[in-house]
């Protein structure tokens, strides 16, 4: 196609102008804080900083997961990480994550903090720390670690890429929608596949990998990512993603985990933090916010 306002690339990339859309005033070429800022720290042993993000979700899910299951030493406090505001510049969150991504954890738990960043990271190292949800035999280990960072390959090209196009962009373009698409397509159906054989995405068991799937996977299935993706996906056709999305957006951890630091939506649905259990009875935004 010949197209005389196609795009020329320079010989030499500069950064010249914001990239226009959602979040373009967060993006930028360098990384570094751009502003003094420490972090708060409460009382737990665990101290999150998040947003309810795909990613942020992975890691109050595993928590609320943790403390259903009885692991008291797993409390936390999650600190709200405004993103669009700029708060992931801030020098005591790049001190944590350099990379400036949320979520990012500090486990006070020991002599001395331990800083993780990217959220396959914390799952294991919270799953190996409490030896849940992550099995110990080799070959049930094997195949829910490959499914956890199958997971964390796949989000670049639901977020960055199909989301990013489909919801973000400032202008549509045919071409990267498309590319996309495909590719969301394609993992949705590895997906339903690997779940037409198994109840969960690394077996009989609820592990890891479900958790880290679920809020991408099982979000885009329920209509809660992307605003009409699902129905521009056909997601509905995906069966088995469906059986599971929904299992799993039934359990009771998973409902409360979903919303923490949640900043959009139902006020019912909002915490904007967490730092005791009772939070999720008195303190989400319908019982925080004055009637109108």
């Amino acid at each position: 196609m010949n197209d005389s306002n196609a795009y020329v690339p320079p010989e030499v990339w500069t950064w010249d102008q914001p990239s226009g859309g959602a979040f373009a005033s967060t993006n930028r070429p360098i990384a570094g804080p751009t502003h003094d800022k420490e972090l708060p720290v409460g009382k737990h042993p665990f101290q999150l900083y998040s947003l309810a993000t795909p990613n942020g979700q992975k890691v109050s899910i595993m928590f609320e997961e943790l403390l259903e299951r009885g692991h008291k030493a797993a409390e936390y406090d999650a600190w709200l990480i405004q993103i669009g505001d700029g708060d992931q510049f801030g020098s005591g969150f790049v001190a944590i994550n350099p990379n400036s991504k949320i979520p990012a954890l500090v486990d006070r738990s020991g002599p001395q903090p331990v800083r993780l960043f990217e959220s396959g990271a914390i799952l294991l190292h919270l799953a190996e720390k409490f030896g849940a949800f992550l099995p110990a035999s080799s070959a049930a280990r094997a195949e829910t670690l490959s499914w956890l960072f199958w997971q964390m390959g796949s989000a670049p090209f639901l977020g960055g890429g199909f989301g990013h196009f489909f919801a973000y962009a400032p202008e549509k373009f045919q071409y990267p929608i498309d590319r996309y698409s495909m590719e969301a397509k394609r993992l949705f159906d590895v997906l339903n596949r690997r779940l037409a054989e198994s109840e969960y995405v690394a077996g009989p068991e609820y592990t890891i990998a479900d958790i880290a799937n679920w809020p991408w996977f099982g979000g885009m299935a329920l209509g809660r990512s992307y605003a009409g993706s699902d129905t521009f996906l056909a997601l509905h056709e995906y069966e088995h993603v469906m059986r599971w999305a929904k299992a799993i957006d039934a359990r009771p951890a998973v409902k409360r985990g979903r919303i923490v630091n949640k900043t959009s939506g139902d006020p019912a649905e909002q915490l904007h933090e967490r730092h005791d259990a009772s939070d999720f009875e008195l303190r989400t935004q319908d019982k925080l916010e004055p009637a109108l």
